[in-house]
């Protein structure tokens, strides 16, 4: 039996490279910062972990049942887009008025992880998306699957990676400059919130949806 009857390499590569891309590891920092960038060391090693699990758990899902999913639902992609564009601008307008910086209660520790962190920002509709496609390259072989959930788990290690470390970038920045993250992160998230907004309108006129 051939290599790839136990593992795709190519698809592994494709993907994990398509993920990281999609998912941006390094620049889920700043956004994390924003977020729980205040709260003490155990706090934010929680949320790291939490957000991670949540967007493993969308993602694997999405990855396991997602086409079945959105034709029960008649669901496509561009309605995706929009309301994870519609939830990112969101909490990109709380981050930019600065409702987003203030000190959270206790019980916002979990929330923050699951919305917005875990999803839209991790697990989002373009990683979601992707990750259908890639599925569907899987064509049914056993190494391909095996690629496809290899490569899911090291995105997420580098994932929480980045953010289970962030703290190093706090020690440099202090206090003032988790202020000018959080405006900075708004002001990228407004952006990608846009042009997700951009793609659901040109997938629903396209009719790729």
């Amino acid at each position: 039996m051939a290599l790839t009857d136990y593992f795709d390499a190519r698809l592994f590569t494709a993907t994990t490279i398509t993920l990281v891309v999609i998912m941006d590891p390094p620049g889920t920092i700043p956004v994390f910062l924003s977020l729980v960038g205040r709260k003490s060391r155990l706090a934010r090693a929680r949320a790291a972990r939490q957000a991670v699990l949540v967007s493993l758990a969308v993602i694997t899902l999405f990855a396991v049942g997602g086409q079945a999913i959105l034709a029960y639902l008649h669901i496509g992609i561009p309605a995706l887009q929009g309301a994870g564009g519609l939830l990112l601008l969101l909490i990109a307008l709380d981050l930019l008025t600065g409702r987003g910086t203030a000190e959270p209660q206790e019980v916002e520790d979990v929330n923050v992880a699951l919305v917005p962190l875990g999803t839209p920002l991790l697990a989002g509709p373009g990683a979601i998306a992707a990750t259908i496609v890639f599925v569907r390259q899987a064509d049914g072989k056993t190494g391909s699957y095996v690629a496809l959930a290899l490569a899911i788990l090291a995105v997420h290690f580098l994932l929480w990676i980045c953010l289970r470390f962030s703290g190093l970038v706090i020690r440099l920045i202090k206090e003032s400059g988790i202020v000018l993250l959080a405006k900075i992160a708004g002001l990228l998230l407004a952006a990608i919130a846009v042009q997700l907004l951009a793609d659901a309108v040109r997938g629903f006129v396209s009719g790729s949806g």
